[in-house]
């Protein structure tokens, strides 16, 4: 599209005589109305006579190249397009009636303008901004200005003939828009190039940090900077660099830690890049949980608490708080605290490091007892083969139990504060004697607390061997490690649970479905309770028999066997067997193709279903018969005017076929009687084409299809003696 433009005086000097109108001596004219560096508009009045009009530019200094332009006599104007920048055109218009003969016609001489200069713009700092381009071809200078998008302040304009510049003293952080357009020789401008280019931020302003001690993170805020659209926060303690990026003016940095002094500070961006970082501030968190906390009763009636200093940590309070729920503190800017206990209790001791910046986190929470007790309440139970559990009553002043565990020639041991304990190294299937003793370094332990006698539970069986007794009975072996006990066997699979039950060393699992894998394994129980299950075998039995077969023949030679899918069957092996040969078909799909069969032969029928790890079923089937042979020789004879005799040979005497004739007059049919091998057809239309098929007549159902079909053309001669052709699949002619 063409637009005016009114860059200048200079221009508009120009275009006043663009709009002066040529005219030859027939009263036709145009006038010129707007001119790029690509392209020239014109207009012209309606001339009568005219249908269309035709314009056609030539460039002056360039060979070669024109352009033409057709427009219908309801359009009088038009632009041409695609033309040289800087080139001087000689413009023809004519204007042509219905007929194409030129009715007038009138010539001007016009040039383009330079193109515009492609403009790459950027801004290295937050007050500037640099602009360089390509040479414009022909351009003795360029021009270039820019002003705030917003109109607010002076525009700065350049003139240059270099190829960049950098306006300087701009504004942070505002969008300017910038013009550029060269001049040639004559000093007549070209296409002006306009782009948006934004300043760099400013630095942001006063810049705040608030410190959220519950959660170690901090919550940064500032001014806003003129026409920053991103703001990035970065924290940093020397080690790590911690930082968020927001569109707004405040941002919260996570995942401080706790004991360290960060550095904070701010940076703008927007699309034209970043502003200086923002001075640090400074961030004190709050201090790391004391650690190597220790606990010792230095006398009786008298508890030590003692820690290591924190970074950061100008005090530190210990909490201690006794079973019965009194609790006592400490203020300290040591790093130890004395308390007084009492014996047989239990406290519970914390210890926090405070600053500037608050309380530190949690940290280990220490249990302590003094003085041990003979504990109370023993209770042993088997919980499994080799693991017994015994619980007793808290007893004052206990801080570490033992419980022993005696029997089975050994002794075992199970040490720890708790009022419960596993003994979990014991021997299956065995009686002990359990005893619990409380332990204390200051007063040592009872040795006098009583025994409790418990039982394990049965060893875990070991299936030995499994062996199969007939196509669904399975015998499972394994050996009997218990004094008393029952044994159950387990086939776990996914047709379902089969179980058998003995007390001896084998046993029977009967009517496993055929194509199942199972998993089976087996446990022991008595009066102390059910063992561990043993390690489990993998069974699979044999895949099942598909339940249908399906034959179906293809061709004289081919047969297509389908089945239905047998459980537990990943391949399938089909065999048709007959004393003339035998095809095989191994196959992991439900249906094979069998070629080399013959014809008109009985085969057995056998199909061997195979499992993924090669387990077998040999299957048998309903014997199958191929279908009679196809006859050979098939050849049409004319029989006076309207017959047609089909002759053939028989690929068995005893065998009866059928002729079938299609052709677009008529479909006919004929049956020999049995033993002839060849069928008259009378009263059939001459000068047609038919497609002539000759089957055996089978009494299992539809006629074959697969014979083969050849087509042959009746010609009608004009006299009794007609022509039969064969055209055969090439439709190559032959006489007959």
């Amino acid at each position: 599209m063409c637009t005016a433009k009114n860059k200048s005086i200079f221009i508009g000097l120009l275009f006043n005589c663009l709009d002066v109108i040529f005219s030859a001596n027939t009263g036709f004219s145009v006038s010129i109305y707007d001119v790029t560096s690509r392209s020239i508009c014109l207009r012209w009045p309606k001339f009568s006579g005219a249908s269309s009009y035709r314009v056609t530019a030539t460039a002056a200094n360039t060979v070669g190249h024109s352009l033409l332009a057709h427009f219908s006599d309801v359009t009088f104007k038009g632009s041409l397009m695609s033309l040289i920048p800087d080139t001087n055109y000689a413009i023809l218009a004519e204007a042509i009636d219905k007929n194409g003969i030129i009715l007038a016609e009138t010539q001007i001489m016009q040039s383009t303008v330079l193109a515009a200069p492609v403009l790459s713009v950027s801004s290295p700092s937050c007050d500037s901004i640099a602009v360089s381009w390509k040479a414009v071809f022909m351009a003795a200078g360029f021009s270039v200005s820019l002003m705030r998008s917003d109109g607010l302040g002076r525009m700065l304009k350049e003139n240059t003939t270099n190829t960049s510049l950098i306006f300087t003293n701009l504004d942070p952080g505002t969008l300017y828009i910038i013009k550029a357009y060269a001049w040639n020789v004559d000093g007549i401008p070209g296409d002006d190039f306009t782009y948006n280019q934004r300043t760099s931020p400013n630095a942001p302003a006063d810049v705040q940090v608030a410190f959220n001690r519950g959660a170690l993170r901090a919550i940064v805020s500032w001014m806003p900077a003129e026409g920053a659209l991103i703001y990035s926060v970065t924290a940093s303690n020397g080690l790590l660099k911690l930082k968020c990026n927001t569109s707004s003016a405040s941002c919260v940095v996570s995942s401080l830690q706790c004991g360290s002094e960060y550095y904070v500070s701010v940076t703008a961006y927007n699309d034209a890049g970043s502003s200086k970082p923002t001075d640090a501030v400074s961030l004190k968190t709050i201090p790391c949980a004391p650690v190597n906390i220790s606990i010792e009763e230095d006398e009786p009636g008298h508890l030590l608490v003692s820690w290591s200093s924190v970074n950061f940590g100008h005090y530190y309070m210990v909490f201690v708080k006794s079973d019965d729920g009194l609790e006592v503190h400490c203020n300290t800017s040591h790093t130890q605290c004395h308390f007084q206990s009492d014996c047989g209790f239990t406290y519970v001791i914390s210890v926090f490091a405070y600053n500037k910046a608050g309380q530190s986190p949690l940290g280990d929470v220490f249990n302590y007892t003094t003085a041990p007790c003979c504990p109370s309440d023993l209770r042993a139970a088997a919980v499994s083969s080799h693991a017994v559990q015994v619980t007793w009553a808290a007893v004052r002043g206990a801080e570490v139990y033992q419980t022993r565990a005696a029997g089975g020639g050994g002794l075992e041991l199970c040490n720890g504060t708790a009022t419960a304990c596993t003994l979990s190294a014991l021997r299956c299937d065995t009686r002990y004697n359990v005893t619990v003793y409380a332990f204390s370094e200051a007063r040592g332990s009872n040795m006098s607390c009583a025994s409790k006698p418990v039982a394990t539970a049965p060893c875990s069986p070991e299936i030995k061997n499994i062996s199969k007794e007939a196509l669904s009975v399975i015998s499972v072996h394994w050996q009997s490690n218990n004094e008393e006990a029952t044994y159950i066997v387990t086939a776990r699979g996914e047709a379902g649970l089969w179980h058998c039950t003995s007390s001896g060393s084998s046993c029977t699992l009967i009517n496993l479905p055929c194509g199942s894998t199972f998993s089976v394994s087996a446990i022991a129980r008595s009066p102390a309770g059910q063992s561990l299950p043993s390690y489990s075998v993998p069974l699979e039995t044999a895949p099942c028999c598909p339940s249908d077969l399906i034959l179906t023949q293809v061709t004289e030679s081919v047969t297509n066997i389908s089945w239905s899918v047998g459980m537990g069957a990943q391949t399938y092996v089909t065999t048709l067997e007959s004393p003339k040969g035998q095809a095989k078909c191994h196959t992991l799909q439900n249906y094979c193709l069998l070629g080399c069969i013959t014809c008109g032969t009985n085969y057995t029928v056998s199909l061997k279903a195979i499992s993924e790890t090669g387990l077998t079923s040999s299957c048998t089937y309903q014997g199958y018969s191929s279908s009679a042979c196809c006859p050979s020789g098939v050849k049409l004879y004319r029989l006076g005017n309207n017959g047609i005799r089909v002759y053939w040979r028989a690929s068995d005497e005893k065998i009866n076929y059928s002729t079938d004739l299609h052709g677009s007059k008529g479909n006919f049919t004929c049956s020999p009687s049995s033993g002839l091998s060849h069928c008259d057809i009378t009263e059939i239309p001459c000068g047609d084409v038919y497609m002539v098929v000759v089957s055996p007549v089978t009494d299992k159902g539809p006629k074959l299809t697969f014979c083969p079909k050849k087509i042959y053309s009746v010609t009608c001669s004009g006299s009794s003696v007609g022509m039969v052709i064969y055209r055969g699949k090439s439709n190559a002619e032959q006489r007959i």
